[in-house]
């Protein structure tokens, strides 16, 4: 290998390391956000289960179910907006439940649950942390490790597979 291969493998696994070590960081302020967004959607269905509690025998749905059986339209898109803030809520506790448990288990839900919206916003204000407890170490290392053998899967394997391709083409005689 090259004195530019060995530098840059040296650079990957530390750059790797960092950023793995970032990932924990991410995921706290991921679940952070998810938490206040449950408080806010708390508090904006409290006035309507106050109404619920008056006319409905506290039935949230009864009071959905009133909203949507109107004919006024603006009634029905009201219940509409209130059974979409009970899904969302439904849908933030689920979340917040799972992200309760290690950070590998966290990271097993957020891989194929995440929402991108949340990510996204996650990002737009994520501040990097290092991580220094065990789990988060272990993390760093993984992700260092895992992207340094890609690179090095990458760096060994193209110039491999494009000498097996030179030497696989039959060669033509003048």
């Amino acid at each position: 290998m090259s004195i530019l291969g060995s530098l840059l493998d040296r650079i990957v696994l530390v750059a790797g390391t960092v950023a793995g070590g970032c990932v924990p960081g991410f995921v706290a302020q991921y679940r952070q956000r998810v938490g206040g967004r449950l408080d806010q959607v708390v508090m904006d269905l409290a006035p309507f289960r106050e109404i619920a509690e008056r006319f409905h025998g506290g039935s949230l749905d009864a009071l959905i179910r009133h909203h949507l059986a109107s004919t006024d339209a603006t009634f029905h898109a009201e219940g509409q907006a209130i059974q979409a803030m009970v899904d969302s809520e439904a849908r933030l506790r689920d979340m917040q439940q799972a992200l309760q448990g290690g950070i590998w288990d966290q990271l097993a839900y957020l891989i194929p649950h995440h929402d991108a919206a949340i990510v996204r916003a996650t990002w737009n204000d994520y501040i990097p942390s290092f991580t220094l407890d065990a789990q988060g170490l272990i993390v760093a290392f993984v992700i260092g490790i895992g992207l340094w053998l890609v690179f090095m899967a990458i760096w060994r394997g193209i110039p491999a597979l494009l000498h097996r391709l030179t030497q696989s083409r039959p060669r033509v005689r003048a």
